[in-house]
């Protein structure tokens, strides 16, 4: 479950984020939505401890703790929460190979179980990413995008947060994307939190919606069976 309380970020006149209260359940797939500005990505950033808040929280708590942990004060978040934002996350000047072995040997794995893990993400990688001896860097913007969101799911954590996931990809890799989220969701129990400007994709594959709007969640859509999407078409089409 993640807790969030009396949230404020203010950039000058410009506020970020103003959240009084808001909980994310556990096993909630929760697509953030909202024009540019919104607060979406301030939001994320502050849940990974990248962003100082100016006052109130955001809280952890996991089901294999059972400890409620703010980011800003603890370190054990980090082993349960998968995250991908921008290329700034990558560690470009590797090869993917490198990059994942790296990434294994930080959290104890070995190259066979790495290799193992991989496996699970042929299709997404669609022959495009591996055994080319590419920097990531020189990938296209879509292979990057794709190295990223495996790189959040790669430690099957408990919670998993991706800012616009589905941009750069094509529209196979968009429907692939939607699947393993959805599967992997299934699968583990996992609490997912995308954000996207892509309403349809987000309907397709989320429980609930958050609305945001200039930094405070205007509307927390049940979005069971798709009801969501007449409600964000008709908010949309008159904003």
């Amino acid at each position: 479950m993640i807790t969030i309380s009396n949230l404020k970020k203010q950039f000058g006149e410009t506020i970020a984020s103003d959240i009084a209260s808001f909980t994310i359940n556990d096993g909630d797939i929760l697509g953030l939505v909202g024009n540019n500005g919104a607060g979406k990505s301030t939001l994320f950033r502050i849940m990974l401890d990248l962003l100082k808040p100016d006052a109130g929280s955001v809280s952890y708590t996991f089901p294999t703790l059972g400890v409620s942990i703010n980011p800003a004060e603890s370190e054990e978040w980090k082993w349960q929460v998968g995250a991908y934002l921008d290329e700034g996350f990558l560690i470009d000047f590797l090869t993917p190979e490198e990059y994942f072995a790296f990434l294994g040997k930080v959290s104890g794995k070995t190259q066979a179980e790495v290799d193992e893990r991989l496996k699970d993400f042929e299709r997404l990688c669609a022959d495009e990413i591996f055994g080319h001896k590419k920097l990531i860097r020189n990938l296209s913007a879509g292979n990057k995008q794709k190295v990223g969101i495996i790189s959040a799911l790669f430690n099957k954590p408990n919670t998993i947060i991706l800012d616009e996931p589905f941009n750069f990809l094509d529209p196979s890799s968009q429907n692939m994307l939607k699947h393993l989220l959805t599967e992997y969701n299934k699968e583990t129990g996992a609490t997912i939190l995308i954000s996207s400007h892509n309403l349809a994709h987000t309907v397709d594959i989320s429980s609930r919606i958050a609305l945001l709007e200039h930094g405070r969640i205007v509307r927390d859509i049940d979005n069971a069976g798709g009801a969501a999407a007449q409600e964000l078409e008709n908010y949309f089409d008159n904003v």
